[in-house]
């Protein structure tokens, strides 16, 4: 319980199991009277483990046999926060409330069933939470005392970001319902506590179904605040008198597609200040706000912040650069100088990292964002891996990942693109994919190597494309409708959205009438966009890795491109395992995968595949 928090040894090269093990990240900072806390996860067992720091020491909080992570709409988020003694988290395998007291004694179950928790929160001895139920979702508090249980809110479809004001009497909310996702349509909902109880809530912010609200916030006066897009970017805005009003800030998003729940990029002190991070052309900047004066900056290297928290000292972040990986930090709000507590330290010497370039191209009728990566090799036009990351609408950024190091020191360039409905550069930009995925997202992966090739940086003969999940559905459109890529790999990628729909979980199961259609009414679109139904078109060879317990891409879709391509005589290979899910989390297998995929775009070049 009391380990040191040590730090990634370095080594001047990257092999796969050494990319994989530096991939330690962290997630969920809370400050509190005892200290600083934040979750950690390590590759090398998947466990997610909370961490306390106080007067210049870390330590393990998590015992052996319990990992905080949450699975509410199956990506999580908003796994543990702090109670007056201890903390509060959901553990992995049961997904139930545990408490931890700070001193002594192990954790102990607040609550038991089939329910799954997340988005805690803890205000005068109630944990606040996301309850999950099959297919219904409600937000609950339960008493830390008696463990009693209280609805505070069902009805709709889905809920997030259950908060009280400081005074205990005005409790916010954010919700949504079906067809929309938390990214194109949400409400902000208000109850205030009266002689009975909780009053009838109220839609503050919402009611038009074009505004994505997220991260609400009280100040200590309890005037409530939140993020939203109403403006073009997710930007803090204040209530008044008149419903809300805009607060000065950036012309960016202040924060990124809540995927997860329990985001925290920015945090209201007072009507006049506040503290955020924001995106500028990919890159993350963090200041304090005050109005009628310029930021505050406090960015210095780094190129991303989450999960902010400050007090009169330091500001305390989970930030990542281009040449060191994520960390916990604490910055002086005096000198502006950082302090990393944990993490944070690259395998590689700053001379072997290869820094990403913003790279900002014209595709079709839009122009697309990315960041290049040149190879550590010295060869005039090296090859090009072109990186789709999933979601679709999620977002890749400038900073340190041993993956890309890993192709960069073998001779590849990296192309790590933003494609257009990437998150990050404003609403109309993510919206673009609104029945266009598979076709935009396909645009400007192609786009980008015969941009590069003109720039003289790639060789546009060779180059391949790699995506996970969504990503890996791009890829495989990719393939099957373009004649640009030498070869392809999809992890747990989409070949069949038809397939996908039907056995998705709730949170996406209305996410592909939003990104192609209706199944039934444009039938023919969904056929034109299947990769599955144009497998006789892909000449190129493929590998595929997949896992045997995924639950959003089902392992038969692979299985299903597989043995379309094998029928075909292209070159194919797949990878099946069987302790994994949606995304993989185990070290052994992350480097397995990573490792196979390299050997094979090198047998492509060497064999001329």
């Amino acid at each position: 319980m009391n380990e040191t928090h040590a730090s990634s040894p370095r080594v001047e090269s990257l092999s796969a199991a050494e990319a994989v093990a530096a991939g330690i990240d962290f997630a969920e900072l809370h400050l509190g009277p005892h200290g600083l806390f934040w979750n950690e996860y390590r590759p090398e067992d998947g466990a997610c483990r909370i961490w306390h720091w106080k007067d210049g020491q870390a330590r393990c909080m998590t015992p052996d046999g319990f990992s905080a992570r949450s699975r509410v709409y199956e990506y999580g988020g908003g796994s543990f926060c702090l109670s007056d003694d201890g903390v509060l988290f959901v553990n992995e395998t049961d997904q139930q409330l545990h408490h931890q007291p700070l001193v002594g004694g192990a954790p102990v179950a607040l609550t038991s069933g089939t329910c799954r928790y997340g988005d805690l929160g803890y205000v005068a001895g109630q944990v606040l939470a996301v309850e999950e139920e099959a297919d219904q979702h409600r937000l609950v508090s339960i008493s830390l005392a008696d463990h009693r249980r209280q609805v505070l809110a069902e009805g709709a479809d889905f809920y997030a970001s259950p908060i009280l004001s400081p005074n205990g009497q005005r409790l916010a909310w954010v919700e949504w319902s079906r067809p929309h996702q938390p990214w194109t349509a949400t409400r902000l909902m208000l109850a205030e506590r009266n002689a009975s109880g909780w009053g009838e809530p109220r839609c503050v912010a919402g009611i038009a179904e074009e505004e994505s609200i997220q991260q609400p916030r009280f100040d200590h006066a309890n005037r409530l605040y939140c993020l939203t897009d109403r403006g073009g970017y997710w930007q803090p805005w204040i209530e008044s008198g008149h419903g809300l009003a805009p607060l000065p800030c950036a012309e960016a998003d202040h924060a990124p597609a809540p995927w997860q729940l329990g985001g925290r990029t920015w945090l209201p002190l007072d009507a006049n200040t506040y503290l955020a991070s924001w995106t500028e052309a990919g890159f993350g900047r963090l200041g304090l706000r005050r109005s009628g004066t310029d930021n505050e900056e406090f960015t210095g290297t780094y190129t991303r912040f989450r999960s902010l928290a400050l007090d009169e000292r330091f500001i305390y972040a989970i930030a990542a650069s281009p040449v060191s990986p994520s960390a916990v930090i604490a910055i002086s709000r005096q000198s502006h100088e950082a302090v990393v507590l944990a993490g944070g330290v690259a395998p590689l010497s700053v001379d072997r990292i290869s820094r990403p370039r913003t790279l900002r191209y014209p595709s079709a009728s839009g122009e697309v964002h990315g960041f290049f990566y040149p190879t550590l090799h010295s060869e005039a036009k090296p090859p090009l891996v072109v990186f789709i990351h999933g979601g679709p609408t999620s977002a890749c950024y400038p900073l340190f990942d041993p993956r890309i190091q890993y192709w960069t020191q073998r001779g590849f360039a990296v192309a790590d693109l933003n494609y257009r409905g990437s998150s990050g550069y404003g609403r109309a930009y993510r919206q673009a994919l609104h029945l266009n995925w598979g076709v935009v997202d396909v645009e400007d992966a192609c786009a980008v190597v015969a941009y590069l090739d003109e720039q003289g940086l790639v060789d546009g003969q060779s180059a391949f494309i790699r995506g996970g999940s969504a990503g890996g559905y791009t890829t495989l459109c990719a393939l099957a409708f373009h004649d640009v890529f030498r070869a392809g790999a999809s992890l747990y990628g989409v070949s069949d959205p038809v397939a996908l729909g039907r056995a998705t979980h709730k949170f996406e199961g209305d996410y592909l009438d939003w990104l192609i259609g209706d199944p039934q009414r444009d039938a023919e679109r969904y056929r034109a966009r299947t990769p599955l139904l144009h497998a006789g078109q892909i000449r190129s060879p493929v590998i595929f890795f997949q896992g045997e317990l995924d639950v959003v891409v089902v392992p038969q879709q692979t299985r299903d491109m597989v043995k379309a391509l094998e029928e075909n005589d292209v070159t194919v290979e797949a990878h099946y395992y069987p302790d994994e899910r949606h995304g993989f989390r185990k070290a052994v297998n992350q480097a397995h995968a990573l490792e196979h995929e390299w050997l094979f775009y090198r047998r492509v070049i060497d064999h001329n595949l």
